[in-house]
């Protein structure tokens, strides 16, 4: 049988030596995690004692991560009236697309520096060779 706390109870551990967070209505001790977060310890401590289920999923977790994860398992959560309400993503679903808008003016503006500096450097072997061909 799993243990049952509440968000009160959670709220209490939010400190880097006893840390626990909410994903998906499962609490998970991370205290012996923090040090080895690759994301630093500072992401988890901004949602000690909290519901991570969003900052979790926006992340888009590996498969590896998500293991790690279920070691730390400690108990379920028992909402109680007046708690926040849980976060729309469903364990297991896909998480949403990234958005890559932006990405596409990153990428073209990459490429007008690349073409921008071979027409430089065309022009420069140019004006060397003329000069050299005036020299001569």
């Amino acid at each position: 049988m799993t243990a049952e706390l509440t968000y009160q109870d959670v709220a209490e551990h939010n400190t880097k030596k006893d840390l626990y967070v909410v994903i998906h209505d499962v609490i998970y001790d991370c205290s012996k995690f923090v040090d080895e977060h690759p994301g630093g310890e500072e992401v988890l401590l901004d949602v000690a004692g909290q519901d991570a289920t969003e900052a979790f999923e926006d992340v888009g977790h590996s498969d590896e991560a998500r293991e790690t994860l279920e070691a730390m398992k400690v108990a379920t959560l028992k909402r109680k009236a007046g708690d926040p309400k849980p976060k729309a993503a469903v364990p297991g679903a896909v998480s949403p697309a990234a958005n890559t808008e932006g990405a596409g003016v990153g990428v073209g503006l990459y490429a007008v520096v690349l073409i921008g500096g071979l027409l430089a450097f065309g022009a420069y072997q140019y004006l060397q060779q003329q000069q050299a061909a005036q020299s001569s």
